[in-house]
């Protein structure tokens, strides 16, 4: 089966969307399931206003047809609701094919934080996007539950997973005053690091990542180490020299670091919302609390081996193939699948 995913979100951004859909390939291996992907690197682009490093694309419907046949692919998935997705998106609807859609990004909370846009305006769009997929699939069911809420048709559960291969407790020594408390992620207006910098901690304070509010807030808070992006082994020594991770992000629907950090043996510190919600529940790996300092101090009480044992669960293959199971269920195969001729793009 080969499975064709259309995102506006590619490398070299580094993302929780661009790591799930790279670790989906990577867990459908053993499940006879070929992935390829549409992405930006396939036209011209331009820099997102306001966020100079997230560059966008500039499809043309020709191009996009013609990268969907030469795919051939027996199921397409639209990944994100950008520039390629909506051309995606428009392509399967002028042909009447199948589709499935994922949702990653909380956008109302995202756009908010920059410009004064009402909220209301912007799920209604998302609705309409979403609206003649197959299959919208969520994280959690926490989100899940809330798509359904606002009004978005055929919501379906698709979990994440980690590398617990890459991400595992080992004695690494950063050589800080303890206790460390890591947060990593986009460093960006959306992901509320002041609400973590802020606060009257002991010990260091730790951020990994990069983004556009970066040099402010190096600016303003010189006692923090920012450590700018890591990757691979350096960013896993990073999360298991770690006493607490710190996820102050109110806006987003996951946060695959949340499991990296419990993989390494690092407990959470968060609010009370959706995100951490989804992913820890009522487990006791993290400390989910509306002061934030607070929960810092309880997680530094929490097992390590608790979470190591709790991330343990969560594997890319199972992730792959519940979201495999979703696309069978629904039936968003294209035709041609079973023995008819696909459909044929003409210039």
């Amino acid at each position: 089966m080969r499975i064709l995913v259309a995102t506006d979100a590619w490398h070299p951004q580094v993302n929780g969307v661009v790591r799930t859909l790279t670790k989906l390939a990577d867990g459908a291996k053993s499940l006879e399931v070929e992935f390829s992907y549409l992405t930006p690197q396939s036209f011209r682009t331009f820099a997102m206003p306001s966020y100079r490093d997230v560059r966008l694309a500039m499809p043309r419907p020709g191009r996009i047809a013609k990268l969907i046949e030469e795919a051939h692919p027996d199921s397409i998935h639209i990944a994100t609701e950008g520039p390629i997705g909506l051309m995606v998106r428009r392509y399967c609807r002028q042909r009447k094919l199948p589709f499935t859609t994922s949702f990653h990004t909380r956008f109302p909370e995202y756009v908010r934080a920059r410009v004064p846009v009402p909220g209301s305006l912007i799920w209604r769009a998302l609705r309409r996007f979403h609206s003649p997929s197959r299959a919208v699939m969520a994280a959690t069911p926490a989100l899940a539950c809330e798509l359904t809420e606002r009004g978005f048709d055929n919501v379906v559960l698709w979990p994440r997973g980690v590398d617990t291969h890459l991400f595992h407790p080992r004695a690494i020594d950063l050589c800080l005053p303890a206790p460390v408390f890591l947060s990593v992620g986009r460093v960006a207006v959306e992901k509320n690091l002041e609400a973590f910098l802020d606060l009257d901690l002991p010990g260091t304070k730790v951020i990994v990542g990069d983004g556009p509010a970066r040099v402010a807030l190096e600016q303003a808070y010189p006692d923090a180490i920012f450590l700018g992006e890591k990757h691979g082994e350096e960013l896993a020594d990073i999360y298991a020299a770690a006493d607490v991770f710190v996820f102050p992000s109110k806006t987003d629907t996951f946060g695959l670091v949340l499991l990296e950090a419990l993989a390494s043996g690092l407990p959470v510190a968060a609010f009370p919302v959706k995100g951490p919600r989804g992913v820890i529940g009522d487990a006791p790996v993290g400390a989910l609390d509306h002061d934030l300092r607070s929960a810092c101090f309880a997680a530094l009480d929490i097992s390590r081996q608790d979470c190591v044992e709790f991330a343990s669960n969560y594997t890319w293959e199972a992730s792959a193939r519940a979201f495999i199971d979703s696309i069978l269920a629904v039936g968003a195969v294209l035709p041609g699948r079973n023995g008819a001729e696909p459909a044929r793009f003409v210039a």
